[in-house]
């Protein structure tokens, strides 16, 4: 979809945002061994870390499930229902979408991203919709007011 990004690059390292101060160690010898989906030394707990975002104790979080007191919190999250296929479901449904819309930017004169021409219509302004809310008397204290 991107014309513009080589998939050959190499990995974008400021795609990573870590939760807390990245440090050298001593010893690059001592480091653990990564383990993905795992912990890690800048996000120790990101389960716990979800679970208090939702109101839920992150002191009862196991490495393998969550606490078993915040069934409320379960029952809450998916009050309306839940999708065990969710990845897959709008994986397709993205692919049909930019089936439809790519049919309709396939002639070019420049390199284009396409990804902007298919998503366009599907794009935030966070501005506008922060003072949209604003306006309705929401307070939005994540977002500065200038």
């Amino acid at each position: 979809m991107r014309d513009l990004y080589d998939p050959y690059a190499g990995p974008e390292e400021f795609a990573i945002s870590p939760n807390l101060e990245l440090e050298m160690p001593q010893d690059l010898a001592s480091l653990p061994t990564p383990t993905p989906g795992g912990n890690n030394l800048t996000d120790p707990n990101p389960k716990g870390d979800a679970i208090a975002l939702l109101g839920g104790d992150p002191n009862r979080v196991t490495a393998s499930r969550s606490g078993t007191s915040d069934g409320a919190l379960w029952t809450y999250a998916t009050r309306f229902g839940f999708d065990p296929n969710i990845r897959e479901t709008v994986s397709e449904e993205d692919r049909r979408f930019r089936l439809v819309q790519g049919r309709f930017s396939q002639i070019k004169l420049f390199r284009v991203d396409r990804y902007n021409q298919i998503y366009r219509r599907q794009t935030l302004d966070a501005k506008k919709e922060v003072q949209r809310w604003r306006e309705r008397g929401v307070s939005t204290p994540s977002m500065p007011a200038n």
